[in-house]
């Protein structure tokens, strides 16, 4: 049986998920198709292409900006981090309604520390507190980071995550920043990219030409293009930089789990989607 699946966002054309899915798929077996859904295009507001997505037989579909915030008043959370989170990535239709779950989270955890091992983020940048920024805040601090300091143009974004982590992490340290602490960074270990400045049609860097500092590790949530000037930037200051493909990865694989029921080979899928031997 056919496994259907899709993406609602806004700017997600030249996206990549349809290719990991349709690996996890045939990874154990199963014929998958991914659609790409934008809302706009099809003059529908959110609630009404879950309903149409849920009534066409869907098993799930991951959402990206601008939804993930949005998304998780139209689901029951599907774990308490998704509660506590205030954003979702991933929604799986059940027989018993809309189940939301957020596997940028799990994803970029896992991504973290399958590329630093068990090395803490120590005290990072933040910079974006939109739905991405929340899930990776909350994998930072998860992951034992000693501080977080949050940028967003948006105050109350910054102010309500605040307030979610100290829920969910009281001894993480989460704090604001302002726009003239982007400048120097030399107080940070790491630092992150979790706004939409990067990606395809929208180009540009949240950090400010001539930023000074020496970053140890540095991770962009944009991946694609995978060479941004955020990580151009942080590389000049001697980051070792993670990549939002990992991200990409790691959060395909864990959705596809919970649309599948299945947990796809995932060395297979990497080759296969990588193009490696």
């Amino acid at each position: 049986m056919t496994l259907r699946l899709g993406l609602i966002g806004g700017n997600i054309t030249q996206t990549r998920s349809p290719a990991l899915h349709i690996a996890c798929g045939l990874s154990i077996g199963r014929n998958v198709t991914y659609d790409l859904l934008i809302p706009q295009e099809q003059g529908l507001d959110l609630p009404a292409m879950l309903a149409r997505c849920e009534k066409s037989g869907f098993a799930g579909v991951n959402v990206t900006y601008p939804f993930k915030e949005t998304v998780i008043g139209e689901a029951q959370a599907g774990d308490l981090i998704v509660a506590d989170m205030g954003s979702s990535n991933t929604i799986c239709f059940t027989a018993t309604g809309k189940r939301a779950f957020n596997t940028d989270y799990t994803g970029f955890v896992a991504a973290f520390r399958a590329h630093y091992g068990n090395t803490p983020p120590g005290r990072v940048l933040v910079l974006g507190a939109g739905g991405g920024g929340r899930a990776v805040v909350f994998g930072l601090a998860a992951l034992g980071a000693t501080g977080i300091q949050l940028y967003d143009t948006d105050a109350p974004k910054v102010e309500a995550l605040i307030t979610a982590v100290g829920h969910a992490f009281p001894d993480v340290a989460a704090t604001k920043a302002g726009a003239s602490d982007l400048h120097a960074l030399e107080d940070f270990d790491g630092a992150v990219n979790c706004t939409p400045l990067g990606m395809a049609g929208k180009p540009g860097s949240p950090l400010p030409a001539g930023a000074t500092g020496s970053l140890r590790w540095a991770f962009d949530a944009v991946y694609t293009p995978e060479h941004t000037l955020f990580r151009e930037q942080t590389g000049k200051l001697g980051a070792d930089f993670l990549s939002g493909w990992d991200l990409y990865f790691h959060q395909g694989i864990h959705a596809f789990e919970l649309f599948s029921g299945v947990a796809p080979d995932v060395e297979w899928v990497r080759r296969v989607i990588t193009h490696r031997p």
